[in-house]
C-alpha cells in the first residue's frame, strides 16, 4: 500500500499485534411504535449493517468510534422521526466486558462464516462452468463479478471487525482460493478464445 495505513485484510494476529481491546462502547437504547412493522424491521437492519450487537431488546451496543457514533446519531434521528424514542450513550462495561467482546466477535464471525460460504459456492460454479465446458467472456465477466461482490462483502465486514475475529483469517484465504481459481479459469477462456480464432 502506498500509505502507512495497514491493510485492512490483514488480521491484527498476523501483523504480531494482539487484539485490540475496546475503549467504549456506544450504546442506543430505543422504543419504535409497534405498528407498522417495517419501522422495527428497518432499525434492525440498519443496526444489523453497522455490525451492533443486542445486549437485549432495543439495546444494542457498537465499539466507540467517530464513524459509528455518527450513524447512531443519524439513527437515533430517524427513530425519533419515526414516533419512537432513543437515547445514544458512551459507557464502559463495568463486569462482563469479556461477554460483550465475544458477542461482538461472534457476530463477525457468523458474517466471515458466510463469506466463506459463499466462496464455496463460488468456486463450485467455476467448477460446473469447466464441467459444461464453457469457456467464454460472456462466463468470465459473470465470474469477474461474482467475485466483485465478495470483495465488497468482505470490506465492508473487516471495517466492522475491529478486534480482529478468529474467522477473519480463514475467510482471507477462502477469498484468495478464489481469486487463483478465477485467475486459473481466466487463462483458460484466453486459451479457447485464441484457439477458435
Amino acid at each position: 500500500m502506498l500509505n502507512d495505513e495497514p491493510d485492512p485484510r490483514t488480521p491484527p494476529e498476523a501483523a504480531g499485534d494482539p487484539p485490540a481491546r475496546p475503549n467504549g462502547w456506544l450504546l442506543l437504547i430505543y422504543r419504535i411504535p409497534s405498528e407498522p412493522t417495517r419501522l422495527r424491521a428497518a432499525v434492525w437492519r440498519r443496526l444489523k449493517g453497522l455490525g451492533a450487537i443486542y445486549l437485549q431488546n432495543s439495546a444494542a451496543a457498537l465499539p466507540a468510534g467517530p464513524a459509528a457514533e455518527r450513524a447512531l446519531r443519524k439513527l437515533r434521528r430517524e427513530i425519533i422521526e419515526m414516533g419512537g424514542t432513543a437515547v445514544l450513550m458512551s459507557c464502559g462495561v463495568l463486569v462482563g466486558e469479556a461477554e460483550v467482546l465475544a458477542a461482538f466477535q461472534a457476530a463477525r464471525d457468523d458474517e466471515y462464516e458466510e463469506i466463506i460460504d459463499k466462496c464455496q459456492d463460488f468456486l463450485a460454479q467455476l467448477e460446473k462452468e469447466y464441467r459444461a465446458e464453457h469457456f467464454t467472456y460472456a462466463e468470465l465477466e459473470e465470474n469477474e463479478e461474482d467475485l466483485v461482490k465478495l470483495r465488497n462483502w468482505l470490506a465492508k465486514i473487516t471495517d466492522r471487525d475491529v478486534f480482529g475475529a478468529p474467522k477473519r483469517a480463514a475467510t482471507l484465504e477462502a477469498l484468495a482460493t478464489c481469486e487463483h481459481a478465477l485467475e486459473e479459469y481466466a487463462a483458460r477462456v484466453y486459451a479457447e478464445e485464441a484457439e477458435s480464432q
